[in-house]
């Protein structure tokens, strides 16, 4: 191993290790940048809103690192189950019922909640160690996305632990689906083809 991946490794390890403790770290994924937390931690998750200034009422989705590890922490349905692996990992979220560990701040206190398996390398590597890890922009709500480190919002920096520095993001957004109601509430990567599959395999 480089030395340049023995650093990726250690910050990752340190990444995981301030999760677990509660803190708050900002990780890469195929889209933009992320704000981390322990989703299934509810005061973790409430330093993510706050972090952001995101309105309580707009749910965080949640990020694992594969369609496996999806159906511990909820109840996805068979069809959802094949959707997800059809475009997971990708720049896709996909809208399944919650499992009784999910807090409600996560969810706005919905009974579902949105799921991200991210096609990153080092988003992976990150998941493998510790999750589900929260998957929102690392931004104040109001303000772009951040794809390079060097625009990271101040307030995030601070309120971030541990910063894992992936290099530039590609930008964008996730495609957001309800599998089970057929409906794509985000327009985004893979949009038409998910459009398609729907279409194709109606409930």
């Amino acid at each position: 191993m480089s030395s340049g991946e023995d650093t990726l490794a250690d910050a990752l390890d340190e990444a995981a290790a301030a999760i677990r403790d509660g803190d708050l770290v900002v990780y890469p994924t195929e889209t933009v940048y992320g704000l981390g937390a322990a989703a299934l931690d509810a005061d973790a998750v409430t330093r993510v809103f706050d972090a952001k200034r995101r309105d309580r009422s707009k749910p965080v989705s949640l990020a694992v690192p594969s369609v496996e590890a999806a159906g511990e922490v909820t109840r996805p349905t068979e069809r959802e189950r094949a959707f997800m692996r059809e475009f997971l990992p990708g720049p896709v979220t996909v809208v399944v019922e919650r499992g009784p560990d999910v807090p409600d701040v996560l969810t706005a206190g919905g009974d579902r909640v949105g799921v991200r398996v991210p096609d990153h390398d080092v988003a992976l590597a990150l998941l493998e160690r510790v999750a589900p890890v929260t998957a929102t922009s690392a931004n104040v709500s109001g303000r772009a996305s951040t794809r390079r480190l060097a625009d990271l919002d101040p307030e995030i920096r601070e309120a971030a632990a541990v910063v894992v520095d992936g290099g530039e993001t590609p930008g964008g957004g996730s495609t957001v689906v309800d599998v089970s109601a057929g409906e794509i509430h985000r327009r985004g990567p893979l949009a038409d083809a998910i459009e398609s599959w729907l279409e194709e395999r109606p409930e």
